[in-house]
């Protein structure tokens, strides 16, 4: 798409972000951390077919960690208990698996770091220079940490991450309730908003809550499946949005 057909989003009430390959690159961690764990757990269990990449995009990507889990597991015609969120991570729960993978990616952060993407600190840098508030919208309950790890917090006076779902009972993305409730502690109506995801569950969501645009960061999912799944605008990088 031309850059005079982009959207000025400084013409919005606010701007809803994703975190996670929106404007950090922490999908890749974790991406890494689910891989790691579920190839292990696959050949301890004997699961068939075996992990795959795309196993991620269809049923981890975007979702709240527990319901990932008992998502892949249910497409291997898996169940387990549901467990409880204190399950130590050896538990063979699906809360213990999903604390599981924390483990591997909580090591990877605090070892490694996390920079924010250049073209997303732009945006963020125009739409402050314009009063535009800006929220986030994560169904991790490692947001906070990533946040300040990629020294992006103080920006945002909403952030709307997987433990305040947990502790309010919000569905996780695809439904719209976390994008819903983000716009109303922002006090903004989300036909006035714009959201901006790069997982196809994160799009199904914003689309749903009726926000007024809903842009889709092309990370590797591919610009068809997020059209298809309800962005309006699909852009490779958050640097195409600033003017």
């Amino acid at each position: 798409m031309p850059a005079d057909a982009l959207p000025d989003l400084t013409t919005f009430d606010a701007v809803l972000f994703d975190l996670d390959g929106v404007l950090t690159p922490t999908a890749e961690v974790h991406m890494h951390a689910w891989q790691t764990m579920f190839e292990e757990l696959f050949s301890q269990w004997g699961i068939q077919p075996p992990y795959e990449e795309r196993d991620y995009f269809e049923y981890l990507d975007g979702k709240k960690r527990y319901d990932g889990v008992a998502s892949l597991l249910r497409s291997r015609d898996i169940e387990v208990e549901w467990g409880d969120p204190s399950d130590p991570p050896a538990a063979d729960t699906v809360c213990g698996i999903g604390n599981r993978k924390n483990e591997v990616f909580a090591r990877v952060l605090r070892r490694d770091g996390i920079a924010a993407y250049p073209g997303s600190v732009a945006l963020l840098d125009v739409l402050a220079e314009a009063g535009t508030p800006v929220a986030v919208v994560s169904s991790s309950k490692n947001a906070e940490e990533v946040l300040a790890a990629a020294g992006l917090r103080e920006r945002f006076a909403v952030v709307m991450d997987g433990v305040i779902a947990e502790r309010d009972h919000l569905a996780s993305k695809p439904a719209p309730d976390v994008f819903v409730e983000a716009a109303r502690m922002l006090e903004v109506d989300p036909i006035r908003c714009a959201a901006v995801e790069d997982a196809l569950s994160g799009v199904r969501s914003a689309a749903a809550g009726g926000f007024g645009l809903v842009i889709g960061v092309d990370r590797g999912v591919g610009a068809d499946d997020l059209h298809a799944a309800g962005a309006d605008v699909v852009v490779r990088d958050l640097e195409e949005l600033v003017p």
